[in-house]
Order: structure tokens, then sequence, then C-alpha cells
């Protein structure tokens, strides 16, 4: 009894008539939508999926999801489900050729009262020309489009197509439904020659992925092994799985988020983790300490001047060891980072100020301030006056910095944390004398 898998090209043939000797995978294909596991948001009778279902009519949508968790096993079976002539193509193997011919038929089937569902695997492999191409037959009901995807739709799909579908996000497959795949498996050709610790390194090296799961599986029924393995010997029987992660995309934004959040939050645990994630993976290291010098700035500032020292040391010790040994470097300004005191004040400033400059444009600065090189510049009252800081009491005039025609602004809040803490001190007291020799002026 089956369930989803699916990314490989969709079957031209019914899952009744798998052949035998067809994969594992093939022959436990679902064949109806509650055989599905691991998907029940989407296909239970308050999913999406199964409220079209119920209703009797299709929505086009994109099912967006890791491999191997069913995107093209719900495909077919919704075509079914609902009475819908079911066409098939993949955007790895097909071209323009393929896809006139797809909506000529459908035309031709609509002419005769059959309604189409048209399945795109692998549908950000189409150019946003080519997505375009889709359009005036979704308009028109033509066909009903589900596209199915890896990648993060927000990415690798056009607006126009999105504003015309759903997505829907299919789940990686956990323990339990992992488990459940295995199960039917063994129904199907026995039991796993593994121990129970082995059997659950074997559903966690799946990563989610239920048609990587069986394939395993099946290399272990093809061996014959006489004596069941232990974690150990599965793992020298089967070798290691690469990490699952694209670091052109979805895998890349995804960890380089979790980090960062994790850093801000203080968990230096969780942030050695997603950084391991990354290097581990293949991430270019130049690329994360980027990005910790980025958070240095951003999310620590004066809290901790140190953590941009840190950081930028980090850069320099990679560069001059390279991998592995000034892995740890990065590693060592990662957790620097994760528990040094937080202050997005900086950050903060920055952007005020930034916006205050665009909105007040070419106002002058007061003319005491301005140098007088020249003798026209001081007969026109530049640098007249100008309270010289050092010569003053306390190292501090008090002095009004700002354009006449602007109030002064305050951009800069430190936080009462770390080293801001000081420097709050510091404003405070500033301001209080500036305040006091203001009222000694006036």
């Amino acid at each position: 009894m089956p369930d989803l898998f699916a990314d490989d090209p969709p079957p031209s043939t019914t899952p009744e008539s798998v052949r035998d000797d067809a994969p594992l995978a093939d022959r436990l294909r679902p064949r109806a939508l509650d055989e599905v596991v691991g998907q029940d948001h989407l296909t239970g009778p308050e999913g999406a999926i199964g409220r079209m279902v119920a209703a009797g009519r299709l929505s086009s949508m994109i099912l967006w999801g890791p491999p191997g968790t069913g995107k093209t096993s719900i495909a077919r079976l919704l075509a079914a489900a609902v009475g819908m002539r079911f066409a098939a193509v993949s955007a790895v193997f097909s071209g323009v050729a393929d896809l006139k011919k797809a909506f000529a038929e459908a035309e031709t089937a609509a002419r005769a009262g059959q309604r189409t569902l048209l399945f795109v695997d692998e549908i950000h492999r189409f150019n946003r020309a080519q997505q375009d191409g889709f359009l005036p037959f979704v308009e028109r009901g033509t066909v009903t489009l589900v596209g199915a995807t890896t990648e993060n739709p927000s990415f690798a799909l056009n607006a126009a197509l999105l504003s015309r579908a759903q997505v829907l996000i299919l789940h990686r497959l956990d323990a339990a439904a992992l488990a459940r795949l295995l199960e039917r498996g063994e129904a199907l050709e026995g039991p796993l020659p593994l121990d129970d610790d082995a059997r659950a390194a074997l559903v966690a090296s799946a990563d989610g992925d239920g048609r990587f799961l069986l394939n395993q599986a099946e290399t272990l029924y093809a061996a014959k092994l006489d004596t069941p393995l232990g974690p150990a010997e599965l793992g020298a029987f089967l070798q290691r799985r690469v990490a699952v992660y694209d670091k052109d995309r979805d895998g890349h934004y995804n960890l380089i988020s979790a980090l960062h959040k994790s850093l801000r939050g203080s968990d230096p645990q969780a942030a050695l983790y997603y950084l391991a994630r990354m290097i581990t993976a293949g991430e270019e290291p130049l690329y994360v300490l980027r990005r910790l010098v980025r958070f240095a700035s951003e999310d620590i500032g004066l809290a901790d001047p140190q953590a941009l020292v840190q950081c930028l040391a980090a850069k320099d010790s990679y560069e001059f060891l390279g991998s592995p040994e000034g892995e740890l470097a990065i590693a060592q300004a990662c957790l620097y980072c994760a528990t040094a005191p937080k202050s997005n004040a900086a950050y903060v400033a920055q952007k005020a100020a930034w916006k205050s400059a665009r909105e007040t444009g070419s106002l002058a600065p007061p003319a005491n301030i301005l140098n007088a090189p020249t003798k026209l510049m001081k007969d026109i009252g530049y640098g007249a006056d100008y309270a010289y800081d050092h010569d003053a009491e306390d190292g501090f005039s008090g002095a009004d910095y700002w354009p006449e025609d602007m109030a002064p602004q305050t951009y800069y809040d430190p936080v009462e944390r770390g080293f801001e803490r000081e420097i709050r001190k510091r404003l405070e007291w500033w301001a209080k004398k500036r305040s006091e020799r203001r009222g000694e002026a006036d």
C-alpha cells in the first residue's frame, strides 16, 4: 500500500499496471489520496486539496515541497478523484513544442466536454517567457495547471503565474510517516535485515525523502543479508548520504536566516548548528563571514564593539589558513556574536539618519562650523565664533551643530546593555551640560 514519493518523471501508467520488477517506490505509489501519508494538512477533509476534491472541482495550484514528498503522486490522484483527463510534461525533458501539443490536445478534449489537469513537473525550470505561455490557457480554463517544484515559488515563478495559482506547501516526511513507508515495503518484500537502532538510523538518513528511504531499503533487500545490521554496519553498507542543501536557493536562504536569528536570539548552540549545516554542505565560507560581519554591526553594534573586530579577524584568519583549519576562526566569531550583548541601535540610527538626509535635502550646516580657507569665506561668517571643544570646560562646548532650519534630531538611542550602557551615560551627561550652557546663554 502506497505513499508519496514524487519528483521523478510523471508515470505513463496507472498504479495497477506497474510492473512487478519496477522499483519498490513505484510499486508503493498511492492508489487513492487517502493512502498518501505525511500531507494530511492538504489531503485531509479540512485540507485545501481535500476540500477541492469534496467539491468536485480543482483550481490551478503549485505543489511546493522537498524531493520525495509526493508531488507527482498527488497530482495524478487528483485528476482521478475529480474525473479529469490527466496530461503531464516535465520541464526537464519538454520544450515549447511539447507544451503546444499539450494545450492543443486539452482544447480538443474541452470541446468534447472533458476537462484536463495538466501536470508540469519541475515547473521552475521553465523560463519566465515560457511561464507566461501558460497564462491564456489557465485563464480560459483550457487546463487546470498543477505545477510541482522544489524551489521557492516566490523566486522561481513569475508573479503573473503565481496570481493565478494557489501555492500548497508539502512537508518533508516525519519519522512516523517514513516508518509507515517501511512497514508497507516490508509487507510487500518481507522484514528488513536491521535491528531497531539501525532501522531508526535508516529513517533518519532519509531526511524526509520517502523515495530515498525506499531506494535504500531496496538496496538492502537486493543484498540478501543473512544477519541483521546495526547502525555502524548499516552506515558502512549504505555509505554516508550527502546533506540536502541547495546553496543557490532555498537551503541557502533558509539556513542563513536561521543562523542570523539564532545569533540574534543569543543561542550559541543553535547558531553553531546552522553554521555547521552550511559549511559541511559546501557553502562558501566567505559568504558566511560576510553575513557575520553584517550581523556584528546590525545586531550588536556598540553594545560590544569587539564583535566587529572578531568577525574581521575571523575573515583574515580564514583567508590565511583556508579550509579546514580556518573554519575554527569562523566558529569562534559565530560564538562571540551569539554570546555578545545585543543592540540594533546603530542599525536603527543609520536608517533614520539616511531617511532624514533624503527628506531635508541641501540644508546648509551652521556657518560657525564651516572652514574658512579664504578671506571671502571669513568675511561672510564662515568659522565665526566657533567654540573649540578642547578649550572648553570638561572638553565639551555644548554648541549647536544642526542646520538653522532643522531642529535637533535623535537617531541613536543606545540600549542599557553591554558597552552601550556606558555610551548612554555619556550622552545623558552631554545632554545635561548642553542644556545647562544653553540656559546660561539665554
